[in-house]
């Protein structure tokens, strides 16, 4: 097994999941970590903010709090440690809460005596909101995603307000004038309706639409505009937007190349040592948000704790929280690692059900100590993990991904031809394929069953079609296919395209 920079021995691997982490995580080595440069970070796409290779996750006890736990020690503790990205939604229950008395013990809320406001510009907080319109409702034919802890009849901004509340004000709808969410998300994107329904009015914003998508006024909140009627005070109360997904990789690629106006900064999609066995993220979204310039934040890397025996299937209660550090048969610390080491993630999002002050007992400080390796896995690195995770459940433990299928076609494939003075010329045009466990390589060109030419395949970033013209020395009918070819050397052709005689 092997890290970019040098030899590691399965052995050793294991042990870092182990007892032999403990090492790691004495309370040495957090000496002074208060400081977050004491920790490792990476810049978060184009928000221009270096957050730590960990992220304080708004589950696990932060929303379903077993009676001997208090999460709100557990945000501190996360703080103090140095870690600088905190996660939370408007459907995580009493997680925006307990972020918020954390936040006000520490200083971090405008208006308290406490206030620090250099240390709140050393924390990135991100919000989520369930809620796909800002203002009406989803087609009743589109499936019933949107959810809300908020009032009845909540739309995005509501959601907004909700956080800036709980968080850094009364949790009654008051909050300070200077309060502000660095990163609020649409969560959790599963199908193509609701990304139509995100986007409306965003081309053409009218305050007078009967319908105005969730990106339109987050974007007023973002801008100080009120482009939509939804911002009357023009106020800027996000520094950044992004979206969520753990299912659809199609869906969320459709979400972010629909994006023609760089609105979208950051993506937060489930990534873990097990994602290769389903329809797969690391080959087919997360290089198009990498692409884009897009921070990516990994989470579900131990599938909702399905790595170490849960059932695999949602949390709903709290005895359902993982309170230890991995298993005997599958440590924590190689799954950080693996995760960490796919390209493009900037951070990866943990939630901490337990805390304890012996540090091989405690989860936070175990994943922190594993979120610091700074050589990422080689490929035979991120094989020997997989094989590892695939040794729980069969493999079978993401249940919020769509099932894997095999490497797709170019999609929608489209041909046209034209005469340019003596020369003939034949169009061809395409959007992506999806991957299958290997990264797209390139398309190759048949013409009447030859290859005529390669286009390397590249993330698509924008709905603007792949394309390749070809000239054609004669005039006779010709019949083209496109084929996508992975890194193993898998092809998938489009069906044939016809090229009919010019006489």
């Amino acid at each position: 097994m092997r890290t970019r920079g040098g030899v590691l021995t399965r052995r050793q691997f294991v042990q870092l999941g182990a007892a032999g982490i403990g090492v790691l995580a004495s309370p040495s080595m957090f000496r002074g970590a208060a400081d977050p440069n004491g920790l490792a970070t990476r810049p978060l796409g184009k928000t221009g903010f270096h957050v730590t290779t960990l992220g304080l996750g708004g589950q696990a006890s932060l929303q379903w709090t077993p009676k001997d736990v208090d999460p709100v020690a557990i945000i501190i503790d996360a703080y103090r440690l140095g870690v600088n990205y905190f996660d939370t939604s408007n459907v995580y229950d009493g997680s925006q809460l307990n972020i918020g008395k954390a936040f006000r013990a520490v200083g971090l809320v405008p208006g308290l005596p406490n206030y620090s406001e250099a240390k709140r510009r050393q924390v990135f907080l991100a919000s989520k909101t369930m809620l796909r319109m800002a203002k009406g409702f989803m087609p009743r034919s589109a499936p019933k995603v949107e959810a809300s802890q908020g009032r009845d009849a909540s739309r995005a901004v509501d959601d907004l307000r909700r956080t800036l509340s709980q968080v850094f004000g009364d949790a009654g709808g008051h909050y300070a004038d200077d309060a502000y969410v660095d990163l609020f998300q649409i969560h959790n994107l599963n199908f193509m309706e609701e990304v139509d329904a995100i986007y409306m009015g965003l081309d053409k914003p009218d305050p007078a639409a009967r319908h105005i998508g969730a990106l339109a006024a987050l974007r007023d909140y973002r801008d100080g505009s009120n482009l939509t009627g939804l911002n009357p005070r023009e106020e800027r109360r996000i520094r950044h937007i992004g979206i969520t997904g753990h299912y659809s990789s199609p869906v969320l690629m459709e979400c972010l190349q629909r994006d023609d106006q760089g609105l979208l900064d950051t993506l937060l999609v489930a990534i873990n040592a097990n994602d290769r066995r389903y329809f797969n993220h690391q080959f087919n979204v997360i290089p198009v948000a990498a692409a884009k310039g897009m921070g990516v934040i990994g989470m579900k890397l131990f599938a909702d704790g399905a790595m170490f025996g849960r059932e695999a299937r949602w949390t709903h209660l709290n005895p359902e929280v993982i309170q230890t550090v991995g298993t005997e048969q599958l440590p924590s610390a190689p799954l950080v690692h693996y995760a960490l080491s796919v390209p493009g993630i900037s951070t990866a999002i943990i939630g901490i059900g337990k805390i304890d002050k012996e540090p091989a007992r405690c989860q936070l400080r175990q994943n922190l100590a594993a979120a610091q390796h700074g050589e990422p896995l080689d490929a035979e690195g991120l094989r020997d993990v997989e094989q590892m995770a695939a040794s729980v459940l069969d493999g079978r433990t993401n249940y919020f991904q769509l099932p894997a299928e095999t490497l797709s076609p170019p999609r929608s494939a489209t041909i046209a031809q034209d005469v340019q003075g003596d020369q003939r010329v034949v169009r061809l045009a395409w959007q992506t394929a999806y991957a299958s466990d290997a990264p797209l390589d390139h398309y190759s060109i048949h013409r009447d069953g030859v290859e005529a030419a390669r286009v390397p395949h590249r993330p698509q970033q924008s709905k603007a079609a792949f394309q390749f013209q070809d000239t054609v020395a004669d005039r006779a009918a010709h019949r083209y296919a496109i084929r996508a070819v992975d890194a193993l050397g898998r092809s998938a052709s489009s069906d044939p395209l016809e090229a009919a005689s010019l006489g």
